[in-house]
């Protein structure tokens, strides 16, 4: 860990950040260009103005935007821009906290980078590790994958990491949050020494920046203050249902409204998302499940019922609040108080733009 630093971390935007207004001034590969274009682009969002930029410079950086604001194509846009496509090694990493947002990174990657033929896997887990063997042996140049399984094909020396030049974690408070953040430093010391890091979130508590000194050189900043990750435009609807138990009965005279489009459910464990689901299916109401526990093939078949409108209710825990793009989606409902802040925010922006309504249903106050 020959890059460990223990110097003082600023909370605020790089003063040497700067603002780049269209795709053709960011210096990008002609290829790249198209495929930008073509995915429907037209101009840079406030992030990929600020962020790309240090990015293909080779800067560690630091980015904090809100959800739907381009996050996920800042950095893929950065990554691609590095890659050399004449030789197979994997250059970029991209860690995730699950797999559905794995997934998705790659198919963003994939389609922007359509005109460079670009190679990108996701390496998750609940998949063939056969299957996973087989496409990195072929060669990868962007792997998109989960701590777990990524590790693993590390450990294996499926995962080849001496050409990795960039590592991106998204969702990097998650990422570095208890449950993750050793799987971290276990693949960070298997990468090159010299390896660009990019942190991507909507939040960035302060004890995830200062954690950032540990493995990053200098950083370019573009933060936005915690107090502007707001919820304006979304319509909220605060229930105050005076006991745990009669919960069920309120969401059940809701019902009709949550299938005039497609909702989402949210319960804060997977036990309660087991137990409302087995309550809505007895009471004769159709509904779908979703959370962490289920192996991945059954995951896939309900998110692609619920994207196809084949089911309207869908009750999953936080495995869904992050960057998900269901469009039809016009109605969150918190079951349970979400455990913090952050994924307070999340929730209603759980499809990559803002969902219109959110209703928090908890019988104690917001």
């Amino acid at each position: 860990m020959s890059r460990l630093k223990d110097k003082h971390l600023e909370f605020k935007t790089s003063k040497e950040v700067e603002v780049v207004p269209t795709f053709d001034a960011l210096g990008l590969r002609e290829d790249l260009l198209r495929g930008i274009y073509a995915y429907g682009f037209e101009r840079p969002s406030a992030i990929q103005q600020r962020a790309i930029k240090p990015i293909t410079k080779g800067r560690d950086v630091i980015a904090q935007a809100q959800s739907g604001t381009g996050k996920t194509a800042t950095f893929s846009i950065s990554a691609l821009q590095a890659i050399d496509t004449t030789t197979r090694e994997t250059q970029v990493l991209v860690l995730s906290p699950t797999r559905e947002l794995a997934v998705q990174i790659q198919k963003v990657v994939l389609a922007l980078g359509d005109y460079m033929s670009v190679q990108c896997h996701a390496c998750i887990g609940g998949q063939s590790i056969g299957e996973d063997i087989r496409k990195l042996d072929y060669g990868q140049h962007i792997v998109s994958g989960t701590p777990g399984r990524v590790f693993d094909m590390i450990q294996r020396r499926n995962l080849r990491t001496r050409s990795i030049k960039m590592l991106i974690l998204d969702e990097a408070d998650e990422m570095l949050n208890e449950g993750f953040k050793e799987q971290i430093y276990d693949i960070y010391r298997y990468l090159p020494p010299a390896t660009q890091v990019v942190l991507v979130s909507a939040t960035l508590p302060h004890e995830v920046l200062e954690m950032t000194t540990k493995f990053m050189t200098d950083p370019v900043r573009v933060l936005v203050k915690r107090d502007e990750l707001t919820l304006e435009g979304i319509k909220q609807f605060f229930v105050a249902v005076e006991r745990e138990e009669w919960k069920f009965d309120t969401l059940c005279d809701l019902y009709d409204t949550l299938t005039i489009t497609q909702a989402v459910i949210f319960c804060n464990t997977r036990r309660k998302v087991d137990w409302l689901t087995e309550k809505m299916k007895e009471a004769n109401f159709t509904v779908s499940s979703m959370h962490g526990d289920m192996p991945q093939k059954k995951r896939n078949e309900i998110m692609q019922e619920f994207r196809s409108g084949a089911t309207r209710v869908l009750i999953t825990t936080d495995v869904w609040a992050r960057g998900l793009d269901v469009q039809q989606v016009s109605l969150v409902i918190n079951y349970d108080l979400p455990n913090n802040r952050e994924l307070y925010i999340h929730r209603p922006r759980s499809s990559g733009r803002l969902v219109p309504t959110r209703i928090l249903f908890p019988g104690l106050a917001p």
